[in-house]
C-alpha cells in the first residue's frame, strides 16, 4: 500500500538527514514497487511540470486568483509526496494551507517553498544524469488501450477511487507500470499524487478526464 507521508516530526531524533529530506528516493521508489525506470520517468516528470509553480503562484496572486493559487500549491504537494520529496512536500502543504485562510503574510512561506524546491530540482538533475543511459532513453510505453485487464483494472480503480476506497492506494502501487503505460507517466502521476493525498475525488476526476 502506498505510505502517506508522515507528519512533521518534532523529535530531533526523528528528523530526517538533510540529503533524505531534499529527496528521499527509497521513500519514492516504495510507493511504485521498486520500479526505478518508471521512477525516474517520475523525476523527469516533476522536473518539467513544477520547475515554474512559485512563479505561477506569484502571478496568480497578483490577478487575485486564490484559487488557482492554491491548486497550483495543492498539486505541487502531491506530486512531491509522491517521488520522496518531504520537504517540498510539507511547505507546499503549509503554503496551501495559508492560501486557503487568504493569509496577509504569504510571502514567507512562498519563499520558503521556493528556495526547497530550487534545492530538491537540483538534487533530481544530480540523479538523473546516474540513470543508465538505456533508462534515460527508454520511451513512454503505451498499453494497447483495448487489451481487457487494462480495461478491467481502470474500471476497479475508478470505481474504488469514486467510492473513496483506500483500496485504490493498493492498486496504484501494484499495478504503477501497467497503469503509467496506459494512461501515460504525467497522467498517472497526476492521479496517484492525488490519491496519495487522500483527494480520491480530485484522483477519480483525473483519471476519468485521462481516459476520456
Amino acid at each position: 500500500m502506498m505510505k502517506p507521508s508522515a507528519p512533521p516530526s518534532h523529535d530531533a531524533g526523528a528528523v530526517a538527514p538533510p540529503a533524505q529530506r531534499v529527496l528521499d528516493i527509497e521513500d519514492g521508489l516504495d510507493r511504485i514497487m521498486g520500479d526505478r525506470v518508471l521512477y525516474f520517468k517520475l523525476l523527469r516528470r516533476f522536473q518539467h511540470d513544477h520547475h515554474s509553480t512559485p512563479h505561477q503562484v506569484r502571478s496568480a496572486l497578483a490577478a487575485g486568483q486564490y484559487a488557482s493559487a492554491r491548486l497550483q500549491a495543492h498539486t505541487l504537494k502531491g506530486a512531491a509526496g509522491m517521488v520522496g520529496a518531504r520537504a517540498v512536500h510539507t511547505l507546499a502543504a503549509a503554503l496551501e494551507a495559508a492560501l486557503r485562510a487568504q493569509s496577509s503574510t504569504l510571502e514567507l512561506p512562498l519563499e520558503q517553498l521556493e528556495l526547497a524546491l530550487t534545492e530538491l530540482l537540483n538534487a533530481i538533475s544530480a540523479v538523473l544524469p546516474a540513470v543508465s543511459a538505456q533508462q534515460a532513453a527508454a520511451p513512454d510505453a503505451v498499453s494497447d488501450p483495448d487489451d481487457p485487464a487494462t480495461l478491467a483494472l481502470l474500471a476497479r480503480l475508478a470505481a474504488l477511487l469514486r467510492d473513496g476506497d483506500g483500496a485504490a492506494l493498493d492498486v496504484l502501487e501494484s499495478s504503477a507500470a501497467t497503469l503509467a503505460a496506459s494512461l501515460g507517466v504525467g497522467a498517472y502521476q497526476e492521479v496517484a499524487a492525488a490519491a496519495h493525498e487522500f483527494d480520491f475525488d480530485g484522483a477519480w476526476h483525473a483519471l476519468t478526464r485521462r481516459r476520456q
